[in-house]
């Protein structure tokens, strides 16, 4: 969906992901193909990113907008989860963007230019049962993203953190189990979400825009700011909510 919307726009997309013949099949469905890239990849092969981000870079002399938008979400309960689980977790979610934002920092810091837009969750900015690996390599996300934009304000990079609440997409099917399996199956908050085309609408306007962060969701928007002036009360809130 955010491929699409850009699309729309004439921007020059490299898309990147594990499944060439779905990438293949996103960029036949753009209005402009012969504008789109296929740069096959893993996340969480740390070692080869600074080989991945050259051929990327390679592909159109330079790069704009680097779009963090890997992630995998967990459904267990911390006693039941394997500590594999969280290593897994923390290399999709938190080291592995890191370790793409770093292969392609250097040439943003060299232009002195260029944006870097991380999706997040509203996890990163509160917490849920069932979700504790994924909610703390959410919260490890903008304690990085945060810092970077501190350090190369002054090289023109800009960081926007994208924080969706619940977007109708496979996200909890793909969750993780206390084991490492999938979940399987779709829970109604994530079923009933927002659909990835108002997402993806949302989310390019916020990069247009240069906002630090975007909280992008329906009603449960508001859990950041209850968080905010009344903690308590949210936990209890969340407590009492039929969180799975």
């Amino acid at each position: 969906a955010l491929a699409y919307e850009l699309d729309k726009k004439n921007c020059k997309l490299i898309l990147s992901s594990r499944k060439e013949g779905q990438l293949q099949k996103v960029k036949d469905n753009c209005s402009h193909p012969e504008n789109v890239r296929i740069l096959p990849l893993d996340i969480t092969n740390f070692e080869e990113m600074p080989k991945k981000g050259q051929e990327a870079i390679a592909f159109f002399g330079h790069i704009d907008v680097l779009i963090n938008n890997a992630g995998i979400s967990q459904r267990s309960l911390i006693v039941e989860t394997d500590f594999e689980v969280y290593k897994k977790l923390m290399d999709v979610d938190y080291l592995g963007t890191v370790a793409v934002t770093k292969a392609i920092l250097p040439h943003f810091v060299e232009r002195k230019s260029g944006h870097i837009a991380t999706v997040s969750s509203l996890m990163g900015m509160f917490s849920s049962p069932y979700r504790s690996g994924y909610c703390g390599a959410k919260h490890a996300l903008h304690g990085f993203f945060d810092s970077l934009r501190l350090e190369h304000e002054k090289d023109g990079i800009s960081v926007t953190l994208v924080c969706p609440g619940f977007i109708a997409t496979d996200v909890a099917k793909n969750a993780l189990k206390g084991d490492g399996s999938a979940q399987n199956k779709d829970d109604d908050a994530t079923k009933n979400g927002m659909p990835v085309s108002e997402l993806a609408q949302k989310m390019v306007r916020a990069i247009e825009k240069g906002k630090m962060e975007a909280y992008i969701g329906r009603k449960e928007i508001l859990a950041i700011y209850i968080k905010r002036f009344f903690p308590k009360l949210l936990h209890k809130i969340i407590l009492k909510s039929e969180v799975r």
